[in-house]
């Protein structure tokens, strides 16, 4: 034998906290695989293709108008409507998608896992990236309906503030991943969450200032208004608003919060992943 030759041993995570990012970088390749196929397979078949991502989140901001906007005469703190709505959904529809992708990871792979070996964190991280394009494509739908306005002298004001979406992006994907994969960990046991994550993501929606001002939940829940804070996706939101539109309820203290909620469910989450990914071939 060559005493040259290399022996590459693979050995299973031994700690729950082990988070391998060097392992990781070295199955990249394999990572933007899966990004790739992920991003291509989804409107494969289809007429339309990609002009999906834009078709959705227009369609609903003109229900969102209609609805809200016109029959329920819901205030948008002096914004144009269209872009009140836009703007929520653009944030929303990135958080949503991570979190309903990255639940079903250990179900919809596990012929995979249970033929191929390679880091599994891989799989939520490359739903991450995927929906980071499509919602670099709906951003930028955004931005054109935002130019729109500004030329036609709309009382709006984009700020400084714009230069905080790399760290709302980062926010979002935390969440997303940590909730996605804490969910996906416990569904390996537990199926009921597959049927309660597409309604629960709805009804946290409404939960989130995206149909509604933060200044009228404030005004209507009085002394609990502290719940519609509490709601680390309030603040992304909010921000967004005021960094783009020059309206909404800005604090550092509440992106704050957000970040700190993000990464303490992140942890968490990596953690009930590791320890899932030991056994989870016995329960899929």
């Amino acid at each position: 034998m060559n005493k040259t030759q290399k022996e590459e041993i693979i050995k299973p995570s031994s700690s729950l906290l082990e988070l391998n990012l060097k392992e990781i970088w070295k199955y990249k390749d394999l990572l933007f695989l899966f990004v790739r196929r992920d991003f291509v397979s989804v409107y494969k078949q289809t007429v339309l293709g990609p002009l999906w991502f834009i078709i959705q989140p227009i369609f609903t901001t003109l229900v969102f108008t209609v609805v809200f906007g016109q029959l329920a005469s819901i205030p948008t703190d002096g914004l144009p409507q269209v872009l009140f709505y836009m703007c929520g959904i653009t944030c929303w529809n990135y958080f949503a998608e991570c979190v309903t992708k990255t639940s079903n990871t250990f179900v919809t792979n596990s012929a995979i896992f249970g033929k191929v070996y390679f880091p599994r964190l891989i799989l939520p991280l490359s739903i991450i990236i995927t929906n980071l394009l499509k919602f670099g494509i709906q951003f930028l739908l955004f931005l054109g309906i935002l130019f729109y306005y500004l030329y036609n002298g709309s009382n709006i004001s984009p700020n400084i503030y714009i230069f905080t979406l790399p760290l709302l992006l980062f926010i979002m994907a935390a969440l997303g991943l940590g909730f996605g994969i804490i969910i996906s960990s416990l569904t390996t046991k537990y199926r009921d969450f597959q049927f309660l994550i597409s309604f629960g993501i709805q009804l946290f929606m409404y939960a989130t200032p995206i149909v509604y001002p933060l200044s009228l939940a404030k005004e209507k829940l009085g002394t609990y208004s502290w719940i519609a804070t509490a709601n680390p996706m309030t603040s992304i939101i909010e921000t967004m608003k005021f960094a783009f539109l020059g309206n909404g309820i800005f604090s550092w203290y509440n992106l704050a919060y957000s970040l700190i909620f993000s990464l303490i469910l992140l942890f968490i989450g990596v953690i009930v992943f590791n320890r899932v990914e030991k056994t989870f071939m016995d329960t899929v």
